[in-house]
């Protein structure tokens, strides 16, 4: 029953280029810095068997700091390690992969077919190839099987469960389901989408575990638990670096600054936010400069937009000679008598029964 851990996507050294160079550089650091939690994750876990599903770089350029940096962190990790490279950093002549010295427990895949690769302390198998070029559109899991011989079964590859016809390493979920692993660790997608099956071969993306833009949102981590000949159990372990968040902030009623203080996520000063004012605003409407200049250092990046709409005075209408004017006569009346939480709930029936009587949304 060996412990894993399960990784991908690390996109070491990333250039930001949508950041200023000085926040490209801290993020780059941030990123080294997973590795050494990645390193304490394996310790605190009693993890025996790492997998890094590709992309562990973002590219060719690899600063010498990182290098020295990721083979601490693997070495640290005191059990086998094994690295699929990815269509982002793959297995070439000049890749790090095959210039640099790694720790000896370290193996890297860096043929294009499938290697296996013996573990007999942990009872266990493990398989995987190399992407040698940015894109491979052969099938390397077509025709194989892994020999039913008590063993678990292994696999750690860069590579495309989701697109039939992708041009970065197609795996079909009929070959997963044939191929006798127990467990495909695979990377190319940066959201974790939960753990899957196919026939009897359970497979995951991890995701990235570092967001680069609003286009990853919410935690990044690796998959960490157990994998034997009867099945897996893996979580989700989150890792502490900086989040990307989308939130859309109802002001209907509410002083804007109070809201967006309120939906602010509690690690927002590393986080980057973009939070969207929507619902009614009073006139004159929002003020974004001065809700920004008011939140200033509360988020590590906030952007603010507004997509609010002018309150209107729901009694103007009161005095018409219509049903309408009758609806907004009779809950004035009860309005003015009323308190301040019972004013809030007729306020609210008052949109709602306007709509209605005006066929139209809230």
């Amino acid at each position: 029953m060996p412990k894993i851990i399960h990784g991908a996507d690390f996109h070491l050294d990333s250039a930001f280029s949508s950041l200023p160079a000085k926040e490209a550089k801290a993020r780059r650091q941030e990123g080294r810095v997973l590795m050494d939690q990645l390193a304490d994750l394996a310790e605190r876990e009693g993890t025996e068997l790492v997998l890094l599903s590709g992309d562990l770089f973002d590219g060719g350029r690899v600063y010498p700091e990182t290098l020295g940096r990721l083979r601490l962190a693997l070495a640290r990790m005191g059990c086998p390690v094994f690295i699929a490279p990815g269509n982002h950093d793959p297995a070439v002549k000049n890749s790090p992969y095959v210039t640099e010295d790694w720790p000896d427990n370290v193996h890297i895949f860096l043929r294009p077919e499938l290697e296996a690769v013996e573990v007999p302390e942990l009872g266990c198998v493990v398989y995987g190839a190399a992407f040698t070029g940015p894109d491979r559109t052969d099938a390397v899991l077509e025709g194989f099987q892994a020999p039913a011989d008590g063993r678990t079964h292994l696999l750690c590859l860069h590579g495309d469960a989701l697109m039939p016809d992708s041009q970065y390493g197609p795996v079909a979920a009929a070959q997963l389901a044939a191929s006798g692993l127990r467990y495909a660790a695979l990377g190319h997608y940066h959201q974790f989408g939960g753990v899957q099956r196919a026939g009897g071969t359970f497979w995951a993306y991890p995701g990235c575990v570092q967001g680069r833009g609003f286009d990853e949102l919410g935690e990044k981590g690796v998959l960490a638990g157990w994998v034997d000949p009867s099945g897996v159990d893996l979580r989700f372990m989150p890792l502490e670096g900086s989040r990307y968040h989308i939130l859309q902030v109802d002001v209907t009623g509410r002083e804007p600054l109070a809201a967006l203080e309120a939906a602010l996520p509690e690690t927002a000063e590393r986080d980057f936010c973009r939070l969207t004012l929507t619902g009614e605003a009073e006139a004159p409407g929002v003020d974004l400069p001065a809700l920004e200049k008011a939140l200033k250092g509360r988020c590590r990046s906030l952007e603010l937009r507004d997509q609010t709409r002018t309150a209107e005075d729901v009694w103007s209408r009161a005095g018409e000679d219509s049903l309408r004017g009758m609806f907004l006569q009779a809950l004035k009346e009860r309005y003015d008598a009323a308190g301040a939480q019972e004013k809030e709930d007729i306020l609210w029936a008052v949109k709602f029964g306007l709509a209605a009587l005006e066929g139209r949304e809230m």
